[in-house]
């Protein structure tokens, strides 16, 4: 309740409403930030993949333009800082199922064929990720057959 009258009475002052934080425990987080490091892999985001990975981020996750631009900026910086997947991997292989971990990794492939074109260093990343996330040959071809789905979905398991 007093959540609900700090954002009137914010809304009413014209205060801005504060970017969300996503924990680092949050799969979201994890399976972002690998994203942006597949896009920035090859040396060179273009705009392509920034739209995809926003758009990626909106649909898959349920989260609205201005949650989804935070959690890019904050996986972008978790990235930057982190010189080991295994931060990123562990979060995925405790919050998600195979089958959810492959979603995850259909969504890097997405990114990285986004600009038209997959750069090898793209292709030896994601299968080395497919390998760090455990991922199956079954958990690939679920995540990438099935359509997008509802946040709770990709959260289960």
């Amino acid at each position: 309740m007093f959540d609900a009258l700090k954002r009137f009475i914010d809304k009413l002052a014209d205060f801005p409403e504060p970017d969300p934080v996503f924990d680092e425990d949050d799969f979201r987080l994890a399976a972002v930030a690998l994203m942006v490091h597949v896009a920035h892999v090859d040396g060179e985001t273009v705009p392509a993949e920034r739209e995809k990975m926003q758009s990626l981020v909106t649909e898959r996750f349920g989260l609205d333009r201005k949650a989804s631009r935070a959690l890019l900026r904050q996986a972008e910086a978790s990235d930057r800082v982190t010189a080991d997947f295994s931060e990123f991997t562990d979060v995925l292989k405790r919050r998600l199922d195979g089958p959810a971990r492959g979603k995850v990794v259909a969504m890097m492939w997405d990114i990285a064929g986004a600009d038209g074109r997959i750069h090898e260093f793209e292709e030896n990343i994601i299968k080395r990720l497919t390998e760090l996330l455990d991922v199956s040959v079954a958990d690939r071809r679920a995540g990438m057959d099935l359509p997008p789905e509802n946040p709770q979905t990709l959260a289960e398991g």
